[in-house]
């Protein structure tokens, strides 16, 4: 399981953990949002599917979604916390640019709320992270750098899926 604020690398990660050590690799974002930003899943029906998705034998989960990570921690080994500082975020964004045909409008919304994430303290910002960083009971790694991401999955190379 990664979790993390926008921007700070969870998919980038995610997908180098795929090709790793493989496993099915899902973004929260899919789960959470229908077929567009704007339009949201039921949150019963969202936390079933990820339930369901952890049930399965080999995944990687990422998402910024505290409460949505929460399905996958009875059948999580890892969990992954990428605390990116907001400069590191907010340049991955403008890299990034809209997400699935998001407006103007909905995008400096978004950019918005991803700067905000130090500020809230529900379970999807920075206090609701570190609350379910301390309270997960397998191993934890928590980066604070792209640096020690990248040496991270570089000593990864090795192993196979």
């Amino acid at each position: 399981m990664i979790i993390g604020n926008s921007g700070s690398g969870k998919s980038t990660l995610a997908r180098q953990l795929e090709s790793c050590v493989g496993g099915e690799r899902t973004d929260l974002d899919h789960i959470h949002w229908l077929d567009r930003v704007g339009v949201k899943r039921d949150e019963e029906d969202a936390k079933e599917r990820v339930a369901a998705l952890a049930a399965r034998p080999n995944w990687i989960i990422e998402g910024v979604y505290g409460w949505l990570a929460e399905a996958a921690f009875p059948r999580a080994t890892a969990l992954i916390w990428l605390d990116m500082s907001p400069q590191v975020c907010r340049d991955s964004l403008a890299l990034r640019g809209p997400w699935r045909g998001a407006t103007a409008e909905q995008h400096a919304d978004f950019l918005g709320w991803a700067d905000g994430y130090w500020q809230r303290t529900t379970s999807t910002s920075y206090a609701g992270h570190q609350a379910l960083f301390a309270q997960f009971p397998n191993v934890k790694i928590r980066f604070e750098g792209r640096a020690a991401v990248d040496d991270f999955v570089a000593n990864l190379g090795g192993i196979s899926p």
